[in-house]
């Protein structure tokens, strides 16, 4: 017997040309309609390819005819523009998220180059410049924001089902780690990931923000995509550390975010440089200038070049992040108080 979901699971091994996540996961299916053994599929698309809606017509009839039982056939295609004419893909309406005026992506190519340390000192310098800021931590296999602000406090709901944020050294905070007991570990596929991210977006009762930074997981997935395409972002910045290994990767981040046009609004180099306690001799211990040269490369700003210090790591471990203490007495959290600066400036002009 046909079914929305069987209709639904046959629906979602067609890929969006170009990408490797289905028509079902992106949203593209906004209604099916089951008549005994014939069905009408509504499909909502942003493009100006006319190529695409060919290309998903041709695959999607063909895995619906292998359905048993299965009769008569009709896609009905809602084509829309996109919302920004250079913008190609799966695009769904893009859509600012209540109570935040400027939504900031940070994110990186790979791992391991500190982007939570980097997005939780900078919301903290922003907040610290009188500015109202919430973070969103969206890495939800690894949320580390939680533990970085040293806290294990379980959000509230309102009576409309909103989620209350966190409140933490004058921040707004949401992350996994808010819901999960220590160890657990966050264990489901794609689709529901961006049930998950969305809900923290679009769900969490974010008050009167100037600033929401989305910590973003590493890597180019399912999750950045989502949010390209979904959230009116103001822009994105990369972090990376000088070495070549990272700026191959944060090469293939900003390529992402060029494609789906959103604003690289710069770059920051973090464990750009070690300054030795003792005998005050500075080290380039992941290379030297490798994010100022990528920086030129790209024709972005280099937002900032952040030391590698041990109080930066202890901070974050001891729930306290650098940026709270005094900038005149840590290299680190001066360094982090300039990024802010120059990123108020970048959005004001933009």
């Amino acid at each position: 017997m046909l079914t929305d979901s069987t209709i639904r699971a046959a629906l979602s091994t067609v890929k969006y040309p170009g990408f490797s996540r289905d028509i079902v996961s992106f949203g593209l299916i906004k209604d099916i309609h089951v008549d005994g053994k014939n069905i009408i599929v509504d499909i909502t698309i942003a493009t100006k390819d006319a190529g695409i809606p060919r290309q998903i017509h041709e695959q999607a009839e063909a895995v619906l005819k292998t359905l048993p039982g299965i009769g008569s056939i009709k896609l009905n295609f809602d084509i829309k523009d996109p919302p920004n004419a250079k913008v190609e893909g799966p695009a769904t309406a893009q859509s600012s998220i209540p109570g935040v005026k400027h939504v900031i992506a940070i994110a990186s190519g790979k791992g391991g180059v500190g982007k939570s340390t980097v997005s939780a000192n900078l919301a903290i310098a922003l907040s610290k410049t009188g500015a109202r800021v919430g973070l969103c931590d969206c890495d939800l296999y690894g949320p580390s924001i939680a533990h970085m602000f040293g806290t294990d406090e379980r959000p509230y709901a309102t009576d409309s089902n909103e989620i209350i944020p966190v409140q933490r050294h004058g921040l707004q905070l949401m992350s996994m780690g808010f819901l999960l007991d220590d160890d657990s570990p966050v264990i489901v596929r794609g689709p529901m990931a961006t049930r998950y991210i969305q809900q923290f977006l679009r769900q969490c009762a974010w008050d009167n923000l100037d600033y929401l930074i989305l910590d973003l997981p590493p890597g180019t997935g399912d999750i950045q995509l989502t949010i390209v395409q979904t959230v009116a972002l103001t822009g994105t910045i990369i972090v990376t550390t000088p070495q070549e290994v990272a700026l191959i990767d944060a090469r293939k981040a900003v390529g992402m975010f060029k494609k789906v046009n959103v604003p690289i609004l710069g770059l920051i180099e973090n464990m750009s440089h070690f300054v030795c306690p003792n005998d005050g001799n500075i080290y380039h211990i992941f290379g030297k200038n490798g994010g100022e040269r990528e920086a030129k490369k790209l024709g972005v700003p280099l937002l900032g070049q952040i030391p590698l210090e041990i109080s930066v790591r202890e901070s974050g471990d001891e729930g306290k992040p650098i940026a709270l203490t005094n900038m005149e007495e840590h290299p680190a959290s001066k360094a982090f108080a300039e990024v802010a600066r120059e990123l108020i400036g970048i959005v004001k002009q933009r």
